[in-house]
């Protein structure tokens, strides 16, 4: 595909682009002049984690080249939720839990985008709240085919594995569609971008909007990312991977990144890093221990964006402390306890592994131990009673689970 317009070219190089609607006539529009575009994202938690990472780039990429990005909160849609890429309806949130998550969430998306500039967060229960339902239907709901929603794969789905699919839900896609609307309306706002999942959402917006106001807009969605495994990427041993540091440390964040699978290391450099094309390509070259050097590269790049230059740099020293000069770090996770508790076996490997949060449960983590996955001190631990007494002397206990989870035990 040969695109002209800097942003389009960009993201298509580095394999944003999964579907798109008429996509030479919105690279045409991009030559001729700025254009607006948002994406929408749910608020069902108080922090987005690496699943909208993507997201999250993309219009990173839309404000480095000087367009005007929308990112929008649905604080609207999120009390309805919605059932893209869902077995289950979700649960109903309360209005106030939700703007507290907004609250929360704003912070991330100034990592992203200048807020400052051309960039800006919009929550759409702003003109969500007020509609009239009955005017709603008349006017929005006559607009859309019943017949068309029922063939996206978000519904079909969901229809097909004869799993509930609530008529709170279905009403999600009119809403959505109303977004794009409203904003094309009122923002000029031309393209909605999204996860391959939202494409049928996205689309009754572009038709919706023909409709009623007969003026062209555009989609563009990007590719489901998984690891090379084809596993969902960012599940790990704890759980998802959090954007937000109060949630997830920025040496846990930094070394998930620094442990992903080499065949990943290109396909992440070119989403999830600026680093040129050119750069990425001598780098994915790399083989054998060399390709280490590029993980690095990743984790510190990934970070930087992310959480910020200084959290980077943190997770770069506290990683070079405990791998390459052995020096433990208070800055991992720590737990105090008793010597007395240790030696009558009060406490054991399980005991320390919850406290230090390193695991998701005492079962995976007595999985972990019988697949040799835990090490304390650096040596893999084998006791079969469990009990930590033959590391009871020491002052302090480094307890690894997996590749990446570290935390420090301090005994009393």
């Amino acid at each position: 595909m040969k695109l002209k317009s800097e942003f389009l070219n960009e993201i298509y190089s580095r394999g944003f682009i999964y579907q798109s609607s008429d996509i030479e006539n919105l690279d045409s529009l991009i030559l001729k002049k700025k254009i607006t575009a948002y994406i929408g994202f749910d608020i069902t938690s108080d922090s987005l984690h690496i699943g909208s990472l993507v997201q999250l780039m993309l219009l990173h990429w839309l404000d480095s080249y000087d367009h005007k990005t929308i990112a929008l909160v649905g604080g609207g849609t999120t009390l309805v939720g919605d059932p893209s890429g869902k077995d289950s309806t979700r649960k109903i949130m309360t209005l106030k839990e939700i703007s507290n998550n907004i609250k929360k969430i704003e912070k991330t998306f100034g990592k992203f985008i200048n807020l400052n500039g051309g960039g800006s967060i919009i929550n759409n229960y702003e003109w969500l709240a007020n509609i009239n339902y009955i005017d709603f239907l008349r006017d929005i709901g006559s607009k859309l085919s019943l017949n068309k929603m029922l063939t996206y794969e978000s519904v079909k789905s969901r229809l097909d594995r004869e799993q509930p699919l609530t008529f709170l839900e279905f009403n999600y896609m009119l809403l959505q569609a109303y977004d794009f609307y409203h904003l094309r309306k009122n923002y000029n706002c031309v393209l909605q971008m999204g996860g391959s999942d939202q494409w049928g959402n996205i689309v009754n917006g572009i038709d919706l909007i023909r409709k009623m106001l007969n003026k062209k807009a555009y989609a563009l969605t990007s590719p489901l990312i998984t690891n090379s495994d084809g596993s969902k990427m960012g599940k790990t041993i704890k759980g998802a991977i959090w954007l937000d540091e109060l949630k997830l440390s920025n040496f846990e964040y930094y070394q998930f990144w620094r442990n992903i699978d080499d065949a990943d290391v290109e396909k992440f450099l070119k989403l999830f890093t600026k680093i040129s094309l050119e750069e990425i390509k001598k780098l994915s070259k790399l083989r054998g221990q060399e390709i280490n050097e590029a993980k690095k590269i990743l984790a510190f790049e990934v970070t930087k964006i992310s959480r910020g230059l200084k959290s980077a740099k943190e997770a770069e020293d506290i990683t070079n402390n405990i791998f390459n000069k052995n020096k433990l770090d208070d800055r991992i996770p720590t737990y105090e306890i008793k010597c007395s508790e240790i030696e009558k076996s009060q406490f054991s490997i399980l005991d320390a592994i919850e406290k230090l949060n390193l695991s998701n449960s005492r079962s995976d983590t007595k999985r972990l131990i019988k697949s040799q996955g835990v090490r304390v001190n650096n040596e893999i631990f084998s006791s079969s009673d469990l009990s930590l007494k033959l590391y009871s002397k020491n002052s302090e206990i480094k307890i690894s689970v997996g590749k990446k989870n570290i935390g420090i035990l301090k005994i009393k």
